[in-house]
């Protein structure tokens, strides 16, 4: 559970920086209110992906260290 909670808590902020970074740099200022929605869907549908695969990434990084270490024999 602690290992889930850390590893959503990357995939939070990586995509809390991918979500500014769209926003900020990419999507200009809408000039109407539906302009505004569509920018918001799509930095939230790039930042969320971004976030589960990042999430995800590291999840499985961390799982490989504790698997490489396990099927070392003791001697």
């Amino acid at each position: 559970m602690k290992d889930m909670i850390k590893q959503g808590i990357i995939g939070a902020v990586m995509g809390c920086m991918m979500s500014f970074l769209l926003n900020y740099f990419i999507i200009s200022m809408p000039h109407t209110i539906f302009a505004n929605a569509a920018g918001n869907g799509i930095s939230g549908l790039i930042s969320g992906f971004m976030g589960g695969f990042i999430g995800v990434f590291a999840y499985k990084a961390q799982g490989k260290k504790s698997n490489s270490k396990e099927d070392q024999p003791s001697d």
